[in-house]
């Protein structure tokens, strides 16, 4: 499930204090290795599989298969969790239910310079989990014959989407990603393009609107002929905030709180607006940007108005589970319309493998036991895996706070490391029980190219790096 590879850490076996970085000559290389490699970089950032194939699968069904094992294997979530740790990710924490049964975990630091150890229940910001909570307050308002799935976008956005593009592309191939409409990402941080992060940090604190972000992506060529095909764009999930602007004539991120997070019962999860600093208990949140910030810089203070109804959220990994219990055992959506959220599009791989499903703001990815549901996140420094079994009776939820750890080898791909196997392990633990593989070990790199080391944070930054 978890699609990328960290690099590999060393720890100081006795005092548990974190390994000062190994210098080699070749650190030159790498970087520039890394900066021709920022196409890709971008590319992964702003797409969540490959292209897809072009017809609509059915909606899955909602039993799983395999098996798993009842109730929750705590030592062995405990081991697979500091496992993650020790695989080179900075901090992890994580939550799992299985019925009534509960377990948290956490393991490694929420801050490598202070050596603050991270804890359960931290607050996160959950990047494209997002999509799932925007997708549920339009399908509310499609219950209420507000909105048509299948009626062009055009109807209610002509000044967002005009013309004959407004006219070809439907509700429900926005939300489902097969509208070709480009992504705006590469648009709102333009050095990504030219190999550099300084947009990063220039943008730290820029309020950007809704409707600038959808005109960057608008403003692109069309990425194929709407319902043709499949690619992954925020500026969908942009549009369907102005979409539930629309036609409630309210702010979309206060819909989605009245209607979805409130009604969910969700304590920890909200939309920050402009405000960059996270309230209460979190992590600080790395980035090492594939070697390009090295070593990684803190991005735990962001204005996140550029992610916004695509992306935004904080929450917490209890959070989450609550949410995808409830939302697939039928208590946030009439049965129909959770039956349109369960119709997918089959993403394939270059050579035809079915790498996932995707459906209106949730996607399916098969398990040992099964199909899982619920969505992935990443932002600049964090990242979100959370998956539930189709009745919605198991979760798991998983935070973590070091991206682009990963190294790209000559041609331009990514390396395998182990904290990929591990990230993959604790979900099929938590998710199926002792019926979970041992994933193959990746191999490990010659050197520790991430160090786990306090980061070098340039001096006009350091009042920008607390959340």
């Amino acid at each position: 499930m978890h699609p990328t590879h960290p690099d590999r850490l060393d720890h100081t076996a006795s005092s548990g204090r974190p390994a000062r970085r190994q210098r080699t000559p070749h650190a030159g290389r790498r970087v520039r290795q890394a900066a021709a490699a920022a196409t890709v970089a971008l590319a992964l950032l702003t797409a969540a599989a490959p292209a897809a194939s072009a017809a609509t699968a059915p909606a899955a069904d909602s039993a799983t298969s395999g098996t798993f094992t009842a109730g929750l294997e705590r030592k062995a979530l405990d081991a697979s969790l500091r496992a993650v740790h020790d695989a080179g990710i900075y901090g992890v924490y994580a939550a799992a239910r299985d019925g009534g049964a509960r377990w948290n975990g956490a393991a490694g630091f929420a801050d490598v310079v202070t050596q603050r150890p991270t804890r359960p229940d931290l607050r996160h910001r959950v990047g494209s989990v997002t999509k799932s909570f925007t997708a549920v307050a339009v399908l509310q308002q499609s219950a209420k014959g507000r909105i048509g799935l299948d009626r062009p976008i055009g109807d209610y956005l002509p000044e967002l989407v005009p013309g004959e593009r407004g006219r070809k592309i439907t509700v429900r191939m926005v939300m489902n990603h097969t509208s070709g409409i480009a992504d705006y990402i590469g648009e709102a941080f333009p050095s990504l393009k030219a190999g550099s992060t300084s947009s990063l940090d220039d943008e730290r604190h820029r309020t950007i609107t809704p409707t600038e972000l959808v005109n960057l992506g608008v403003a692109l060529p069309q990425s194929f002929e709407p319902g043709t095909d499949w690619a992954y764009s925020n500026t969908n999930y942009i549009l369907l905030g102005e979409l539930l602007r629309k036609v409630t004539g309210q702010d979309p991120e206060q819909v989605i709180t009245r209607d979805v997070i409130r009604r969910a019962g969700l304590r920890d999860t909200y939309f920050p607006g402009a405000a960059a600093k996270i309230k209460g208990p979190h992590a600080k949140m790395y980035d090492n940007w594939f070697g390009l910030i090295d070593p990684p810089r803190d991005y735990s203070e962001y204005n996140m108005t550029w992610a916004g109804t695509a992306g935004a959220l904080i929450s917490t990994t209890q959070d989450l589970n609550s949410f995808y219990r409830q939302l697939l055992g039928g208590g946030l959506l009439p049965a129909a319309q959770l039956r349109e959220m369960r119709t997918t599009w089959p993403v394939k791989a270059p050579d035809g493998t079915v790498v996932m499903n995707y459906g209106l703001g949730i996607l399916s990815v098969d398990t040992s036991c099964g199909p899982a549901w619920g969505h992935n996140g990443a932002v600049f420094g964090a990242g979100t895996e959370s998956y539930a079994s189709a009745d919605g009776r198991r979760q798991v939820s998983i935070g973590y706070n070091l991206m682009k750890y990963q190294r790209f080898d000559d041609q331009g791909k990514l390396i395998p490391h182990p904290g990929d196997a591990a990230l993959q392990k604790l979900t099929d633990q938590a998710l199926c029980g002792t019926a979970a593989p041992a994933p193959a070990p990746a191999p490990a790199p010659e050197k520790p190219k991430v160090p786990l080391t306090a980061p070098q944070i340039a001096p006009e930054l350091i009042d920008g790096l607390r959340r």
